[in-house]
């Protein structure tokens, strides 16, 4: 009877605790929301400035061991957005179980104590209305996620199976699972995912039946922020095959497509590097595989306060044009006043001296490989006084040297432009002989122009400036001289070009 008694008592002092706990966690979670709100905020201008959206919350219901409220996506008053107009909106359903063993957790056997577990569902209103006739009614977006006693958030979210047919048109959709892991702070983010296959079937303006096809995307990576107020890290993200026909007959296909991209912190502590890979296993134009490609982009000794400087003074500005309903509403406008934009504030980025490379830019096929390799080292302008009075002193104030190269192998070169004469109707033999023609053509050009040269079979032409001088393809010249070359316009009083090697024949 006493062991009773006991174990009565402790299940009661247990109810206690629970219920007391979970009360506290609450509250505390509602104290903390407009900061985690505000966090949101932050990475969404930060990441992406020109959507003019923001999130905001509504309806917050605390109870004692459940709570409610809504999760609202908006344009930001008196400014126009891309993705949504002054009246729409894109609402989440949020029920939040309060700590330290939030039920829907404990469903999971997850026994880590936290602060709640939310879990997140669209919500049916006049904006999502056409993607829930898609889903018969149910939410598109399912998230569950765990809310540590720090702030951190650990969410896993899955997207719904869609198959929706209406005449012609037709959607077809896997699903696809995601996490998303962000600590206290918002500075450590990592996402990764994936989503095994899609379909799209439509007309195009043509009257052609036209289907859109993907299969194997996935993404994986994280990112940290920096004391510069940057992000870094590494991002991958990959589509196994990617497809496009008419009237049912496939006429491109992308296989092997992948993205790697990186960015850090170098050991001074002061600049930052980043790079991108490219990669193409394989390009199919009507069954015919015509060749796999690669590019290396790397930049490095970015500045990172001059970074910082010129992401704010950019987001800024293009946050201003976005608030010009006369600009927000012209694409072509808003793009011209973009790029005036990037224009006035590109000298900040070039503070630490960047150094660009890509090594290489490669286009392959059965008959060999073509390369491009470029390294630009390059200079602050606020470093150099005086007026600048010669095409080479104004080149100087922005580039330290030049290197770069190109290698065509002919055989390359011909092959490819048979298979585009093939695509184009020519039957093999024609197509082979005009694509001979062509290349034969390109490269007696190239040496008539003295631009490009032919050895071992190959097209080649490099490049090399540094202080003033200029080598092309190994002939020395003054920079006023290749400008000659080509016959600018504005180059008044530049020297004609020399006399180069002639043609080999």
């Amino acid at each position: 009877m006493k062991k009773s008694l006991v174990a009565v008592g402790v299940i009661i002092a247990l109810g206690v605790v629970w219920t007391g706990t979970a009360w506290y966690t609450g509250k505390q979670l509602e104290g903390r929301m407009a900061e985690m709100i505000a966090n949101a905020n932050a990475e969404l201008n930060n990441a992406s400035p020109e959507s003019g959206l923001a999130v905001s919350y509504q309806d917050y219901h605390r109870g004692l061991f459940h709570s409610s409220m809504q999760l609202v996506i908006k344009p930001v008053a008196g400014k126009e957005s891309a993705f949504l107009k002054p009246d729409q909106s894109i609402v989440f359903a949020e029920t939040i179980d309060h700590g330290p063993f939030p039920f829907a957790q404990l469903k999971k056997f997850n026994l880590i104590p936290s602060m709640a577990s939310i879990h997140t569902v669209l919500v049916n209103n006049p904006t999502t209305k056409p993607l829930f006739d898609i889903t018969a009614g149910k939410s598109f977006l399912d998230a569950q996620t765990r809310v540590g006693y720090s702030g951190a958030t650990s969410s896993d979210i899955d997207l719904l199976p869609l198959n929706y047919a209406n005449g012609d048109d037709k959607i077809s959709f896997s699903g696809g699972q995601f996490s998303a892991d962000v600590d206290g702070d918002g500075n450590n983010i990592a996402i990764n995912g994936e989503a095994k296959s899609g379909l799209i079937n439509t007309v195009n303006q043509y009257g052609q039946h036209v289907q859109l096809t993907f299969n194997g995307v996935t993404t994986d990576g994280s990112s940290q922020r920096t004391e510069f107020d940057e992000r870094v890290g590494e991002q991958k993200a990959s589509v196994d095959k990617l497809a496009v026909a008419i009237e049912g007959k496939e006429m491109a296909v992308l296989e092997g497509f992948k993205i790697n991209a990186k960015s850090d912190v170098q050991d001074d502590k002061k600049h930052l590097t980043a790079q991108v890979d490219y990669t193409v296993d394989a390009l199919k134009l009507q069954n015919r595989n015509v060749g796999s490609g690669k590019l290396t982009l790397k930049v490095g000794n970015i500045d990172g306060a001059a970074m910082h400087e010129f992401s704010q003074k950019y987001n800024a500005e293009s946050q201003k044009l976005l608030a010009d309903p006369a600009i927000a509403q012209n694409p072509e406008l808003y793009q011209e006043k973009l790029v005036d934009v990037l224009a006035a504030y590109l000298p900040l980025l070039l503070k630490g001296n960047p150094v660009i490379t890509v090594a290489p830019l490669s286009w392959k096929n059965d008959k060999g490989e073509s390369t491009f390799n470029l390294s630009l080292y390059l200079k602050d302008p606020a470093g150099v006084t005086g007026p600048a009075s010669t095409p080479e002193e104004q080149l100087d104030r922005y580039v330290k040297s030049l290197d770069s190269k190109l290698v065509i192998p002919m055989d390359m070169a011909t092959e490819l432009m048979t298979q585009v004469a093939q695509l184009e109707g020519y039957k093999q033999d024609d197509a082979a002989k005009l694509a001979s023609q062509q290349i034969q053509g390109l490269a007696a050009l190239g040496q008539m122009f003295r631009v490009t040269k032919v050895e071992d079979n190959k097209i080649t032409t490099s490049l090399q400036y540094g202080t003033g001088k200029v080598t092309l393809n190994g002939q020395a010249m003054s920079l006023g001289e290749l400008l000659g070359m080509f016959a600018l316009p504005g180059l008044d009083g530049v020297a004609p070009a020399p006399e180069l090697e002639a043609p080999a024949h």
